[in-house]
């Protein structure tokens, strides 16, 4: 099972399950828990639907537990281990191509006036600077945390940082540029 036919939401779950066995509710209070809503995208109901796809795979086979509340836990296959391990080197090695908004008001910048853009790019770097105090916030307030999860942490802010650099250049060559008008 390649990258292509495997989403990041079924690799994430997958994991999770490799760790030990799980509910289905569990698996949303580790997401909630591990901040894991901070850099990728996985909603509560989606749990279950991408629950549902790992066992019509084989990946992860349920088991119901009785008593009180009737609840399926699932555990993770053999064959859901050899995926899970092709699957995270993939996401490690394959570089994948992003393609931020970004990118497409910067080719439109002319239908902007001047003052436009630099107002427009300013606001952006003072929510990049929001954003990166709030994740460093839940970083730090995490502590301490495995090397893997403080290299998730890293990336991130690494990226915002990243942009809010460029930003910052992009904004003194356009100020001291004859404008595009």
């Amino acid at each position: 099972m390649t990258k292509s036919d495997f989403s990041d939401s079924e690799l994430l779950i997958l994991g999770l399950i490799a760790e030990m066995p799980r509910y289905g509710y569990e698996l949303e209070g580790i997401i909630k828990e591990r901040s894991m809503r901070e850099w990728t995208r996985i909603g509560f109901s989606s749990i279950y639907y991408t629950l549902g796809k790992l066992e019509k795979k084989g990946l992860v086979a349920a088991g119901e537990q009785t008593g009180p509340k009737t609840r399926k836990g699932y555990k993770l296959t053999d064959q859901g281990k050899r995926v899970l391990i092709e699957n995270t080197y993939s996401a490690l090695k394959d570089f994948q191509p992003t393609y931020p908004s970004l990118l497409v008001g910067m080719i439109h910048l002319p239908a902007l006036s001047r003052d436009q853009t630099l107002d427009a790019l300013r606001l952006r770097q003072a929510a990049l600077a929001e954003e990166i105090k709030r994740l460093e916030d839940i970083h730090f307030s995490q502590q301490p945390l495995p090397d893997h999860v403080d290299l998730v942490f890293d990336y991130s802010l690494d990226q915002l940082k990243a942009e809010d650099s460029w930003i910052e250049k992009t904004l003194i060559y356009l100020e001291t540029k004859t404008w595009l008008e």
